[in-house]
């Protein structure tokens, strides 16, 4: 009897007596839980997220407890083990962290907001929600042309927005300049084709080229940056096999395709209506010379 209560009085026992019983009280306690969230809670992806994060915070008590009581001696200890946990756990759980951080940086900074179309980490969409942890986009590109919507929603982390460059279409200057190539055949009249390329485009251009004027001037008082010129213009490229007039334009960044297409139209008809002075261009192949032929007949 008195070895066996010299035993249960050893320091040790008590305290590996003790860890046992707290660990026994938290794996209880987590499978109580576990069979309470899975009766309150319907939805699969919400009750799947929730049991997990009760077993995570249950493990990491575990693992608390077990390197204090293999560990602790005296209040000092108390500090140095737990400054160990915090860096052990902050190097664990570093992206998390930083898709936290990364939230209150979009928010304060104004990086970007919901309705803003954006591109992070090579992906391009509109953004439709901004959480603590993961920002939405409706996806835009990939396998569908121009700036079209692929029909993927797309979560990424907050944290990218301390990894790379972030591409705000939206954010101070709502408009976007873009081009289009006119290939004229040489011959045609290039003046009447400067013409009437620059009618097209001041007239289905004029309410983006007025509203975009003030948010330049915005830009240019915010921001160490040159002016810029905002009107419509031609610039004439020759190459071998035709004329390319490239029309520079400034555009709505949400309806840059519709406004490509309607220039297209309008610019193919307006051509059209010059009855030849203005000719279209296309790929030619020229014959310099009809290689000769020998032929002979066997009789």
């Amino acid at each position: 009897m008195d070895n066996l209560s010299y035993f249960l009085n050893d320091p040790l026992i008590v305290k590996l007596a003790k860890l046992f019983i707290w660990l026994f009280v938290i794996i209880v306690l987590i499978g109580y839980l576990r069979k309470v969230i899975k009766k309150r809670i319907d939805n699969t992806a919400v009750r799947y997220k929730a049991q997990k994060g009760i077993e995570i915070i249950g493990y990491l008590l575990i693992i608390f407890l077990i390197l204090i009581a293999i560990t602790v001696e005296n209040i000092k200890d108390y500090t140095i083990i737990i400054g160990f946990f915090t860096a052990g756990i902050t190097f664990t759980l570093q992206e998390l962290i930083l898709s936290i951080a990364g939230s209150f940086y979009i928010f304060f900074v104004r990086v970007y907001k919901p309705g803003d179309r954006i591109e992070i980490n090579g992906i391009k969409g509109d953004v439709i929600d901004i959480d603590s942890i993961y920002t939405t986009l409706m996806e835009i590109g990939e396998w569908v042309s121009s700036d079209n919507y692929s029909g993927r929603i797309i979560k990424i982390s907050n944290a990218f927005v301390f990894k790379g460059p972030i591409k705000n279409y939206s954010m101070d200057f709502p408009f976007v300049w873009d081009e289009i190539d006119i290939l004229v055949a040489y011959g045609s009249d290039v003046e009447l084709a400067k013409e009437l390329i620059m009618k097209e485009a001041q007239d289905r251009l004029t309410d983006y080229t007025k509203n975009s004027v003030a948010k330049w001037k915005e830009m240019v008082e915010h921001y160490y940056i040159d002016n810029a010129k905002i009107d419509p213009n031609i610039a004439i490229t020759l190459t071998d096999n035709w004329i390319v007039l490239n029309l520079r334009y400034i555009t709505d960044y949400r309806y840059r395709r519709s406004t490509k297409n309607e220039l297209f139209q309008s610019i193919q008809q307006g051509i059209l209506d010059t009855h030849g002075k203005v000719v279209l261009a296309s790929s030619t192949l020229q014959l310099l010379k009809i290689p000769e032929v020998e032929v002979r007949l066997k009789t």
